[in-house]
Parts: C-alpha cells; sequence; structure tokens
C-alpha cells in the first residue's frame, strides 16, 4: 500500500529550504574563499570590509543588522580582522557600544582582493548565466526578507 504524502510536510534534504539555502551557501562561499585565498581575506573577510568601506564608523549592531549576523558571531569575526589591523574599535557615545571603522590597511587589502572577488563573481554569473543573476538575486532578497519576519514560535 502506498502512502502520499504532502508536499508541504515531507521534511527531507530535496524539500527543505534551509537545506537548500545552506548547502547553497556553502558551495558559493567556498568558491569565493578559493578566489580570495591568495588576496589572504576569506569571503566574510572580505564582505565584513566592503560593508566598512561604504562609509563612516558603524555601531557592531548596525553591522550586524546590515550582515544579517548574530552579533556573537560577527563579534568573533571582527576580531580576526582587528588583529590583522584591517578594522578599528572603540567606544561609542555610549561605553556599551562598539563602533567598528576600516583602517587604511583594511581598505589596502580589501581594494588589492577586489580583482580576485571579480573572478569569482564573473565565474558564478558564466555558470548561471547573466540573464538569471538579476531574478535570482530578487528572489534571494525576498527569502531574506520572509526570514526576518516576525514569528511567534
Amino acid at each position: 500500500m502506498s502512502v502520499s504524502r504532502n508536499r508541504d510536510s515531507d521534511c527531507s534534504h530535496t524539500t527543505c529550504v534551509c537545506f537548500s539555502l545552506r548547502k547553497t551557501a556553502r558551495a558559493v562561499s567556498q568558491l569565493y574563499d578559493d578566489y580570495l585565498r591568495p588576496s589572504g581575506l576569506r569571503g566574510t573577510q572580505f564582505s565584513l570590509l566592503a560593508a566598512l568601506a561604504r562609509g563612516k564608523p558603524m555601531t557592531v549592531g548596525d553591522l550586524a543588522a546590515e550582515l544579517v549576523m548574530d552579533r556573537t558571531t560577527l563579534t568573533r569575526n571582527l576580531r580576526l580582522v582587528e588583529r590583522e589591523g584591517w578594522i578599528s574599535t572603540c567606544a561609542g557615545k555610549d561605553r556599551r557600544q562598539r563602533l567598528v571603522e576600516i583602517t587604511d590597511a583594511g581598505r589596502e587589502v580589501w581594494r588589492a582582493a577586489i580583482p580576485r572577488w571579480q573572478a569569482a563573481q564573473r565565474h558564478m554569473l558564466n555558470g548561471l548565466g547573466e540573464p538569471a543573476w538579476p531574478r535570482l538575486r530578487d528572489d534571494l532578497n525576498a527569502a531574506t526578507e520572509a526570514a526576518r519576519q516576525q514569528v511567534e514560535i
């Protein structure tokens, strides 16, 4: 006797949104890490420096929100790039608040890594087919927004 399955309740890895997105994120992260490795940066560090390179110092909370990272993970990542001298941190208006800023050395290593990032980006766009990227980017942004909506658990 066959049992029919309701597709929504099928919790296999082939239908799980979380599994599929994490698998894709790991594969893409590994690719960018491979391209960026000669620069001394990992993809997470490149993204962090890119976010800081756009403007003035940011609070850890604002940076965490922009990168959609929890503060603990971000703080761990910040320690690594601060140890390299690529960012600096200082107290904000409130002593509990920390401000993060890219240093000249951080901006230099980030700029030097841009061609490697561009090569990784070209690799992905070629693999996806460039016309598919804007649609995929919009779908990923929609997934991010759906995940960030408050839910009662």
